[in-house]
């Protein structure tokens, strides 16, 4: 029972450091990136359609 719980440890540690280096683009030389290495603000706003049309309400 003892070992079950450490290969879980060790498992979700190994898979957090595969997040945190996902996350910091360690991996786009493979293809693998996060969003925001591809898509920058400004390409993100020309995107937008009317934005002016927005509304922002307070709940009722």
């Amino acid at each position: 029972m003892n070992t079950r719980w450490r290969v879980v440890a060790i498992l979700l540690v190994l898979v957090n450091l595969g997040y945190f280096a996902w996350s910091q683009g360690a991996f786009s030389a493979f293809g693998f990136q996060p969003a925001r290495f591809t898509e920058r603000e400004p390409h993100r706003l020309d995107q937008q359609v009317r934005p002016e049309l927005l509304q922002i309400r307070k709940a009722p």
